[in-house]
């Protein structure tokens, strides 16, 4: 019988967040168990493994993407974002955070940080997102406590909140 030998591990460096991350992973290794297992960022959660719940949504170069349909080492050189990194520098919560916070959208908060990330990242691109179109947004997550409906309470309230604080500064 053979001796297995220990596999064989690459050092991924990425821009998590904004900051300069690097830890090891074997060629096979998704990046939501690299976010996880290897950086600590815990945010980031594991569901179906399929892509179909997205509680492992993240951005990857300013997109969303489900990080369990993604190799770590395809994530080498690259910006990814997780849920910690929403709120801004100096400030406890994004105005997303802030809407789900004041709107119970959350209960287990298992689905929540790939909802946020998938929210983020569609008012960012479409920032006069109406009811309809956050709806279609959420509706790629699984949630099993909410019922959805204080999630797309607070996706609208946020999108409002995000006008606002836009044409106040133009």
């Amino acid at each position: 019988m053979p001796i297995l030998k220990a596999r064989e591990r690459t050092e991924i460096t990425i821009t998590l967040n904004g900051r300069p991350a690097t830890g090891y992973a074997e060629p096979r290794m998704l990046l939501s168990d690299f976010l996880r297992q290897e950086l600590g960022a815990t945010g980031t959660r594991v569901g179906c493994e399929h892509g179909i719940c997205g509680a492992c949504t993240v951005r990857i170069d300013g997109k969303a993407a489900r990080s369990c349909l993604m190799l770590a080492v395809q994530a080498d050189g690259r910006r990814v974002d997780t849920v910690e990194g929403l709120a801004e520098e100096g400030k406890k919560l994004s105005v997303l955070q802030e809407a789900f916070r004041r709107n119970h959208a959350l209960q287990c908060g298992y689905c929540t940080s790939g909802i946020l990330m998938s929210l983020d990242h569609y008012l960012e691109i479409n920032p006069e997102a109406k009811e309809e179109q956050l709806r279609e947004v959420i509706g790629g997550h699984l949630c099993r406590c909410t019922g959805y409906a204080q999630i797309v309470d607070a996706a609208v309230e946020a999108a409002e909140t995000l006008r606002l604080n836009k044409s106040v500064k133009a």
